[in-house]
């Protein structure tokens, strides 16, 4: 579905813009954290500390997915 469809309500259009928000943020996070792990001394601590962090991001983008397309049982 296109970000620009007139039938979306500006509520809808500001969760799909929050959820491409989040999802590149957690993508960054995913990069982060691959990056400390390859370092010759990784920072165990700050690894963890993104981790969590990357936890808490997809915990959001699953609510925001759920309340985009909710489960309908038919």
């Amino acid at each position: 579905m296109n970000d620009d469809d007139p039938f979306l309500t500006e509520e809808e259009q500001a969760l799909h813009a929050r959820l491409k928000l989040l999802q590149l943020e957690h993508a960054d996070l995913d990069a982060s954290i691959d990056a400390l792990s390859r370092m010759p001394v990784p920072d165990q601590l700050m690894i963890a500390r993104l981790k969590r962090k990357k936890l808490v991001l997809r915990d959001e983008i699953t609510r925001i997915e759920d309340r985009i397309l909710p489960d309908i049982i038919a």
